[in-house]
């Protein structure tokens, strides 16, 4: 009896384990069936448009093609080889300003020259990746590249000979929580990172700070956190920080309670800590800038997906007080998105048009404007965008830094110039990925780029075939990593 009690008790198990593989199995092949379905579906949905035609004042906006799978066209990541860099534009040249750092996505140049990087990559995000469609997330961001945890520090580079190479590497800030922007506002320098802005002791010469940062205010982060990244600029009176926020999914699939605060830029009182939507509808603004002449706040913008390779493009555009931008609504203005339920005509007829397209899916998050006297003349009067590139277009579009020409204090109409190209090879897979753009003290543009570990530096000349390559500080703070982490989802 005991025997037969325990057969069928082993019966028992082994129909429980046989249903739990047989359930497994069958998520493990719709997940894989899905993710055919995808690449065909990619393949088979090319954009009918070039990429030019989505950019400008006046883009193409060609009807949305909706489908239940998104395309997914991933430059996989591979790093950059031996002597490799990207194509500087005719009349400049680059140089590897720093190299072998973890994953640098933002830059921010301090009063003496010095050049603070943020090391950075996504913090956990449970509540982000869950489901079929979360598992096919994950798997397409490790084909970008994004594999490696937050180094989740700052880096000072120091280039004391004025070479145009850092001969110093030096960790300025650690234990930070996925940090991004950076602002330095009297004696005070302010990190966002993805959940608060912090403020820190500063003085001018500093290479390392260890004081205990104070919370300015919390920001909106969570469990899900689908655009982690938080930027921080301080107004042209030094009285205000703008604070950009990006929204919490594409296009509000889950409600817009878990958008509270986001989708927007804050203005925050650096002094209190007293804050309020300064602009919202605004899907995921990363870069800021303001405007040299005019004193107005600019922001880049990465629009929403899976309307096909032609629609949304990204954008620039000089941010007004108290104004919507059409997040999740409506996009460039009035275009209702008809997905998101229930419709809100009262703030679509007050979306307000984007002054600047900069293309489909390109994920326009660097910005910096000029003049940059270490440049051309052609690139003195307008604003770098650093284009970290698409996922979920056909053919890619992105992977390069543009420059918009302006005139009076709004883009000039020209078409945008080609500044750096090439960081996708021949075979499609991307040897580096620009993000963050600034000019330095000696008016040369600096370039992020987290997928080869390196900063870049333009300067008007001629490159040579055999480039100087910036001094690798060895340290035990590194991990092995052939090949940086790279956001997929910006």
């Amino acid at each position: 009896m005991r025997a037969a009690v325990a057969m069928g008790t082993a019966v028992d198990e082994r129909s429980d384990a046989d249903d739990r593989l047989g359930r497994i199995a069958v998520a493990l092949g719709l997940a894989f069936g899905l993710a055919a379905l995808t690449a065909a579906a990619g393949c088979r949905r090319e954009t009918n448009l070039p990429v030019a035609a989505g950019m400008g004042p006046n883009p193409t906006l060609p009807e949305p093609r909706k489908s239940l799978i998104p395309t997914v066209n991933i430059a996989p990541a591979r790093g950059w080889a031996g002597n490799e860099k990207p194509t500087a534009a005719d009349g400049t040249m680059t140089v590897a300003f720093a190299t072998g750092l973890d994953h640098p996505r933002w830059l921010y140049v301090l009063p003496n020259g010095d050049v603070l990087v943020a090391e950075t990559n996504a913090p956990p995000k449970p509540e982000d990746s869950k489901g079929v469609r979360g598992w096919l997330m994950k798997r397409t961001m490790k084909k970008a590249g994004a594999g490696t945890p937050s180094a989740n520090r700052i880096s000072l580079l120091r280039d004391a000979n004025g070479d145009g190479v850092a001969e110093s590497q030096i960790t300025f800030l650690e234990g930070l929580r996925s940090p991004f922007g950076m602002a330095l506002l009297d004696d005070q320098l302010y990190i966002a990172e993805t959940d608060a802005l912090v403020r820190f002791p500063y003085s001018v010469g500093d290479t390392r700070i260890t004081a205990t940062g104070t919370k300015v205010v919390d920001l909106p982060g969570g469990p899900r956190n689908h655009h982690w990244t938080k930027n921080v600029v301080v107004n042209r009176e030094g009285t205000k920080l703008y604070v950009a926020v990006g929204s919490n999914s594409n296009v509000a699939e889950h409600g817009m309670a878990v958008e509270e605060g986001r989708a927007a830029i804050w203005e925050v009182d650096p002094k209190t800590g007293g804050h309020r939507i300064y602009a919202s509808g605004l899907r995921n603004p990363v870069g800021m800038a303001i405007h040299p002449q005019s004193g107005q706040l600019w922001v880049a913008v990465n629009e929403r997906d899976e309307l096909g390779s032609d629609l949304v493009p990204d954008y620039m555009t000089q941010v007004r007080e108290g104004g919507f931008y059409g997040w999740p609504y409506s996009y460039f203005g009035q275009y209702v998105d008809t997905r998101v339920t229930p419709q809100r005509p009262d703030l679509v007829s007050a979306a307000i048009r984007p002054d600047y397209a900069l293309g489909a899916h390109t994920s326009s998050m660097g910005l910096a404007f000029g003049p940059a006297p270490a440049l051309p003349a052609q690139f003195q009067h307008g604003a770098f965008v650093g284009q970290h590139g698409s996922w979920n277009r056909v053919p890619q579009s992105g992977y390069k830094v543009i420059f918009v020409p302006f005139d009076g204090g709004m883009p000039s109409g020209q078409p945008p110039l080609d500044v750096l190209t090439n960081f996708v090879d021949d075979a499609g897979k991307a040897r580096g990925r620009p993000v963050g753009v600034a000019i330095d003290k000696n008016g040369a543009l600096l370039v992020a780029d987290d997928v080869g570990n390196t900063v870049w530096r333009v300067t008007a000349g001629k490159d040579k075939p055999s480039p100087k390559t910036a001094a690798h500080v060895p340290s035990a703070r590194h991990r092995p990593s052939p090949v940086a982490a790279s956001e997929v989802e910006r």
